[in-house]
C-alpha cells in the first residue's frame, strides 16, 4: 500500500476561487519515503499579503513558476493509485481534485486524515494542528508554512500514526462502508453514530459550543451524513468542514414538526451559516384603527410584530385583492379603505357601492357596523383545528394547534389521552411564534390528510380565548 503525504499552499481559503502556489506529494510505503516531488505554482491571481507574510510566498516567486496545468499530468500519476494523506484531508484534497479536475483529469482515490487519526491514536492532546502535534510528538518540523516544509512533518507523524495503530484504525478508515474519512477534522465519529434515523431538528456547533448551524431531517443520522459527502469547494462547506465539533439534536414526532422547529430554532439562534430562513419575514398586514372622525379604517400597511393584525401577506397584491373584496361585500368606502384618495368622494359614491362615508353623509354607527361586520366575518373564515399525529415514540401522539388562521404551538401527549378533549389537548401545547411560511406548509399538510384534523367549533374557541386572557 503506497501513500501520497500532500501539502499545498494556495491564495485562500477555497478552491473555487482560489489558487495553489506551490505542492508538495511525499510517497510513502508505510515505513519510510520513496519518493518527493515539490513545486512552486503560478496560481493566476495575485497572493493577498498576509498569506506572503504567512508562506514567505510572494508574487514574484511564482511569475516564472509553471502554471497548474503543466504540471497537472505528473501531479495526477503520482497520486491516482494512492491513499492521498493530508493534515485536514479533505482541504488540501478539495483543491487539487478541483484544478485536475479543470485540466481534464478526474482523481478519486482513497484518503486518510492525520488529524483525525492522530485523535484517536494520540488521544489527550489539547491541540491537534499540525505545528501543536508536532511539539507533542517531539516531530521535526522545519520551513513552517511551506509545502514541503508541512508535508515532511506529516509524513513523519503517519509513520508514527502506522505502527502505533494496533486496533486497525487505518484499515477500517479505509474501508468502503467508512464514514471516517468523509467527516470533517474536529468531528468525531461518535458524534454522528449517536444520531437516530427518526425525524428531527440537528445542530452544529464549533469549538465553543456555539451554534453554527441548525438543520431538519426526516431521518437525522442520513441527513446530517449528506452535509459531508462528496468534494463541494463552496465557502459554506469549507466552514463546515473546519469549524463543526459537535452536534446536537431534538428528535420530533414527524417531519413537519420538524420544519417548524428548524424556523423556530434559526431565528431564535441566527445560526451564521443559515441564510434562506433567516430572509423570510412577513411582508405586509391588513390593519384597522379608528380616525379622528370616529371612523374605523382597513388599510394595507407594512408588516409590524406588535400591530393589531386583521391578516397577513407576503405580496401586496393579495392584500389588496382582499381588501376590495371586502369593500364590494360590505359596501365599504374606497376613501375610507385607502383604495382611493380623492379629495372628495370616492368612486362608489356615484354608483351607489358607497354610502357617503367618505363626506360625512354617513353616520359613524352605521358605517362601523358594516366594517365590524366585515372584520368579524375575516374572522370567522380563518380556520382553527389541532391536527393530530404520530408521536415521538409508539406510546405517544403529537398535536399541532392552530388558531383563527395562526399556529400557536406544537407539543405531544399520552396516546390515552382522549383526544375529543379538546382542553387536555391545548395543555399539552408548548407555544411557538407563528408566520406565514409555517402556516403555508400546515395548511398544504392539512390538505393532504384531512383525517388527521379535529375541527375547533366556536364554542370551543371562546374557551381557547378565555384560557388565554
Amino acid at each position: 500500500m503506497l501513500y501520497a503525504v500532500v501539502d499545498i499552499e494556495t491564495t485562500g481559503g477555497y478552491a473555487a476561487q482560489h489558487g495553489i502556489t506551490e505542492i508538495a506529494i511525499l510517497v510513502h510505503d508505510g515505513k519510510e519515503l520513496i519518493y518527493r516531488y515539490q513545486t512552486l505554482i503560478n496560481p493566476h491571481q495575485a497572493i493577498p499579503i498576509y498569506i506572503q507574510a504567512l508562506t514567505g510566498i510572494n508574487n514574484e516567486m511564482v511569475a516564472g513558476a509553471p502554471h497548474f496545468r503543466d504540471v497537472a499530468s505528473e501531479i495526477y500519476t503520482l497520486l491516482h493509485d494512492k491513499i492521498f494523506v493530508a493534515h485536514n484531508v479533505n482541504f488540501d484534497y478539495s483543491f487539487v481534485k478541483h484544478h485536475l479536475d479543470a485540466c481534464g483529469y478526474t482523481l478519486n482515490c482513497k484518503k486518510l486524515c492525520t488529524v483525525r487519526l492522530s485523535r484517536k491514536i494520540f488521544p489527550g492532546f489539547s491541540s491537534y494542528s499540525l505545528g501543536k502535534l508536532c511539539t507533542s510528538l517531539a516531530v521535526p518540523i522545519s520551513n513552517r508554512h511551506r509545502a514541503d516544509g508541512d508535508a515532511s512533518a506529516t509524513a513523519i507523524i503517519l509513520g508514527m500514526l502506522i505502527e502505533k495503530d494496533k486496533e486497525g484504525l487505518i484499515t477500517d478508515t479505509l474501508k468502503r462502508s467508512s464514514k471516517e474519512q468523509t467527516l470533517p477534522p474536529n468531528l468525531h465519529k461518535t458524534e454522528v453514530d449517536k444520531l437516530p434515523d427518526t425525524p428531527g431538528v440537528y445542530y452544529f456547533k464549533d469549538e465553543k459550543g456555539k451554534v453554527i448551524y441548525v438543520g431538519k431531517a426526516k431521518q437525522l443520522k442520513r441527513r446530517v451524513s449528506t452535509h459531508f459527502t462528496g468534494h463541494s469547494i463552496s465557502l459554506q462547506r469549507q466552514n463546515f468542514l473546519k469549524n463543526i465539533h459537535h452536534i446536537d439534536y431534538q428528535t420530533c414526532g414527524t417531519e413537519l414538526m420538524a420544519l417548524i422547529l428548524e424556523a423556530a430554532e434559526i431565528k431564535k439562534l441566527w445560526p451564521e451559516n443559515n441564510r434562506a430562513m433567516k430572509r423570510f419575514e412577513q411582508k405586509y398586514s391588513l390593519y384597522h384603527f379608528e380616525d379622528q372622525n370616529g371612523y374605523i379604517r382597513l388599510g394595507i400597511d407594512k408588516y409590524r410584530k406588535n400591530g393589531t393584525v386583521l391578516y397577513s401577506f407576503n405580496h401586496l397584491l393579495e392584500g389588496h385583492q382582499l381588501l376590495r373584496t371586502i369593500v364590494s361585500d360590505h359596501c365599504l368606502c374606497e376613501k375610507l379603505c385607502f383604495i382611493q384618495t380623492p379629495k372628495l368622494a370616492c368612486s362608489g359614491y356615484a354608483n351607489g357601492t358607497c354610502q357617503g362615508a367618505c363626506l360625512g353623509e354617513e353616520s359613524t354607527a352605521l358605517y362601523n357596523f358594516r366594517v365590524k361586520r366585515a372584520m368579524k366575518q375575516l374572522q370567522d373564515l380563518l380556520p382553527s383545528f389541532a391536527l393530530i399525529d404520530d408521536g415521538r415514540e409508539h406510546d405517544e401522539k403529537s398535536c399541532l394547534w392552530v388558531e383563527k388562521g395562526k399556529f400557536y404551538g406544537m407539543g405531544y401527549l399520552s396516546d390515552h389521552i382522549d383526544i375529543i378533549d379538546l382542553d387536555a389537548l391545548k395543555s399539552a401545547i408548548t407555544p411557538y411564534p407563528s408566520n406565514d411560511y409555517i402556516m403555508g406548509m400546515i395548511l398544504s399538510y392539512r390538505d393532504k390528510f384531512p383525517q388527521k384534523i379535529i375541527a375547533l367549533g366556536v364554542e370551543h374557541k371562546a374557551v381557547v380565548n378565555e384560557s388565554r386572557t
